[in-house]
Protein backbone atom coordinates (compact mmCIF):
# COMPACT_ATOMS: atom_id res chain seq x y z
CA UNK A 1 0.00 0.00 0.00
CA UNK A 2 1.36 3.40 -0.99
CA UNK A 3 2.50 5.78 1.63
CA UNK A 4 -0.41 8.48 0.00
CA UNK A 5 -3.08 6.01 0.23
CA UNK A 6 -2.05 4.36 3.39
CA UNK A 7 -2.27 8.46 5.21
CA UNK A 8 -5.41 9.28 3.36
CA UNK A 9 -7.26 6.58 4.97
CA UNK A 10 -5.63 7.04 8.13
CA UNK A 11 -6.80 10.64 8.15
CA UNK A 12 -10.52 10.23 7.09
CA UNK A 13 -11.17 7.98 9.87
CA UNK A 14 -14.22 8.65 11.18
CA UNK A 15 -12.52 8.83 15.00
CA UNK A 16 -9.86 11.23 13.34
CA UNK A 17 -12.22 13.58 11.92
CA UNK A 18 -14.11 13.26 15.19
CA UNK A 19 -11.74 13.93 16.68
CA UNK A 20 -10.23 17.13 14.85
CA UNK A 21 -13.72 18.04 15.29
CA UNK A 22 -13.61 17.76 19.10
CA UNK A 23 -10.04 19.78 19.09
CA UNK A 24 -11.49 22.73 16.95
CA UNK A 25 -14.07 22.95 18.89
CA UNK A 26 -12.55 22.69 22.55
CA UNK A 27 -10.21 25.80 21.22
CA UNK A 28 -13.19 27.31 20.61
CA UNK A 29 -14.81 27.04 23.71
CA UNK A 30 -11.29 27.86 25.80
CA UNK A 31 -11.14 30.89 23.76
CA UNK A 32 -14.80 31.58 25.34
CA UNK A 33 -13.83 30.79 28.98
CA UNK A 34 -10.74 32.83 28.90
CA UNK A 35 -13.03 35.36 27.95
CA UNK A 36 -15.12 34.71 30.74
CA UNK A 37 -12.71 35.03 32.82
CA UNK A 38 -10.65 37.95 32.12
CA UNK A 39 -13.40 40.01 30.59
CA UNK A 40 -16.60 39.30 33.15
CA UNK A 41 -15.43 37.47 36.43
CA UNK A 42 -11.58 39.04 37.43
CA UNK A 43 -13.01 42.69 36.58
CA UNK A 44 -15.45 42.73 39.85
CA UNK A 45 -13.54 39.99 41.76
CA UNK A 46 -10.74 42.74 41.66
CA UNK A 47 -13.10 45.46 42.36
CA UNK A 48 -14.61 43.51 45.36
CA UNK A 49 -11.04 42.85 46.80
CA UNK A 50 -10.02 46.83 46.35
CA UNK A 51 -9.93 47.37 42.37
CA UNK A 52 -6.91 45.15 42.21
CA UNK A 53 -6.24 44.22 38.15
CA UNK A 54 -5.03 40.76 38.26
CA UNK A 55 -3.75 40.97 34.84
CA UNK A 56 -1.62 43.76 36.13
CA UNK A 57 -0.19 41.74 39.48
CA UNK A 58 3.55 40.57 38.64
CA UNK A 59 6.36 40.20 40.97
CA UNK A 60 9.38 41.98 39.11
CA UNK A 61 13.20 40.25 38.91
CA UNK A 62 14.98 43.02 37.65
CA UNK A 63 14.10 45.80 35.38
CA UNK A 64 13.35 43.73 32.16
CA UNK A 65 11.50 40.70 33.31
CA UNK A 66 8.67 39.98 35.55
CA UNK A 67 6.75 36.96 36.64
CA UNK A 68 2.91 37.41 35.71
CA UNK A 69 1.55 35.66 38.72
CA UNK A 70 -2.11 37.69 37.86
CA UNK A 71 -1.88 36.16 34.25
CA UNK A 72 -1.51 32.85 36.09
CA UNK A 73 -4.25 33.47 38.21
CA UNK A 74 -6.56 33.80 35.52
CA UNK A 75 -5.00 30.83 33.48
CA UNK A 76 -5.23 28.55 37.11
CA UNK A 77 -9.22 29.91 37.09
CA UNK A 78 -9.90 29.18 33.17
CA UNK A 79 -8.81 25.99 33.54
CA UNK A 80 -10.99 25.47 36.83
CA UNK A 81 -14.15 26.69 34.93
CA UNK A 82 -13.45 24.57 31.81
CA UNK A 83 -12.35 21.33 34.14
CA UNK A 84 -15.76 22.03 35.81
CA UNK A 85 -18.10 22.36 32.48
CA UNK A 86 -16.53 18.94 31.21
CA UNK A 87 -17.27 17.07 34.13
CA UNK A 88 -21.09 18.41 34.16
CA UNK A 89 -21.02 17.26 30.37
CA UNK A 90 -19.41 13.93 31.35
CA UNK A 91 -21.30 13.12 34.43
CA UNK A 92 -24.85 14.06 32.25
CA UNK A 93 -23.67 12.07 29.28
CA UNK A 94 -23.08 9.32 31.87
CA UNK A 95 -26.39 9.75 33.55
CA UNK A 96 -28.28 9.32 29.71
CA UNK A 97 -26.23 6.30 28.99
CA UNK A 98 -27.27 4.44 32.45
CA UNK A 99 -30.96 5.18 31.53
CA UNK A 100 -30.61 3.63 27.83
CA UNK A 101 -28.71 0.75 29.70
CA UNK A 102 -32.02 0.43 32.15
CA UNK A 103 -33.99 0.42 30.03
CA UNK A 104 -35.61 -3.32 29.38
CA UNK A 105 -34.28 -4.89 25.82
CA UNK A 106 -37.36 -5.85 23.84
CA UNK A 107 -37.50 -9.61 23.10
CA UNK A 108 -35.42 -10.53 20.55
CA UNK A 109 -36.90 -12.33 17.51
CA UNK A 110 -35.59 -15.45 17.26
CA UNK A 111 -33.74 -16.37 14.07
CA UNK A 112 -35.19 -18.56 11.28
CA UNK A 113 -33.10 -21.56 12.54
CA UNK A 114 -34.49 -21.29 16.00
CA UNK A 115 -38.25 -21.50 14.67
CA UNK A 116 -37.17 -24.29 11.98
CA UNK A 117 -35.63 -26.32 15.27
CA UNK A 118 -38.89 -25.76 16.73
CA UNK A 119 -40.89 -27.20 14.78
CA UNK A 120 -38.66 -29.80 13.75
CA UNK A 121 -38.96 -30.28 18.11
CA UNK A 122 -42.69 -30.33 17.89
CA UNK A 123 -43.28 -32.96 15.22
CA UNK A 124 -40.60 -35.33 16.63
CA UNK A 125 -42.80 -34.99 19.96
CA UNK A 126 -45.94 -35.68 18.19
CA UNK A 127 -44.71 -39.25 16.72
Amino acid sequence: MGFLKEFKEFAVKGNMVDMAIGIIIGGAFGKVISSLVTDVIMPPVGLLIGGIDFSKIMIPLNSTININIGVFINTVIDFVIIALAIFIMIKQMNRLKKKEEAKPAAPAKPSEEVLLLRDIRNSLKKK
